[in-house]
């Protein structure tokens, strides 16, 4: 029989977690004060989003900033409350969050975020698809596209649809344009 451990572990908020020392060697994210960890994405993982952040940023407005894998307190909770953070692929802030984070310190807040976009991998797609959807739509992140890499790139883009949370488009193939959160077209098979 296995042993359980003599003490709960300790739930952070999202400045604990903040706080946290950085660790290269894999991804680190905060859910219900808890910290959970996957492995490294695969190389055409990180192709597609070094690719799609590129694209982006060669279309985003001057008063807009296309980030990889930045940590997003979700402000899910109270501030000192076991909190969530995740560090989806690419997030769309205005610039005005980068400089409040500059000034202030801590991570950018979900409030700030305007889109956020996830590749799903093996290890990744139901909590990309099922859990991280859910949790974005609750912080109020007004768009969030999924990349399906799975038999060519299908992207998959959510918005915000009052009280329901996200509402789903159909999965495009091929080109992709967007008017939100600014105007973008995007050739997906290009991504990989």
């Amino acid at each position: 029989m296995t042993a359980l451990p003599q003490q709960r572990p300790r739930r952070l908020s999202a400045d604990e977690f903040a706080a946290l020392p950085e660790d290269s060697g894999a991804r680190y994210e905060l859910q219900e004060g808890a910290v959970v960890m996957s492995p490294r994405p695969l190389p055409v993982h990180q192709r597609c989003v070094r690719e799609l952040g590129s694209v982006l940023s060669a279309q985003c407005p001057a008063e807009l900033e296309v980030l990889p894998e930045v940590d997003v307190d979700l402000e899910l909770v109270a501030p000192g409350r076991p909190g969530f953070v995740r560090a989806p692929d690419l997030v769309v802030v205005s610039r005005a969050a980068l400089r409040r984070v500059g000034a202030e310190g801590g991570v950018i807040r979900a409030s700030e975020v305007l889109l956020a976009v996830e590749v799903l991998s093996p290890v990744t797609r139901r909590t990309d698809t099922v859990v991280k959807h859910g949790e974005y739509a609750d912080a109020g992140i007004p768009d969030y596209w999924m990349l399906d890499l799975e038999d060519g790139v299908a992207l998959t883009a959510a918005h915000l649809a009052g009280e329901f949370g996200y509402a789903d488009a159909a999965p495009v193939r091929g080109t992709f344009t967007a008017d939100r959160p600014f105007p973008a077209r995007l050739d997906l098979d290009s991504l990989v």
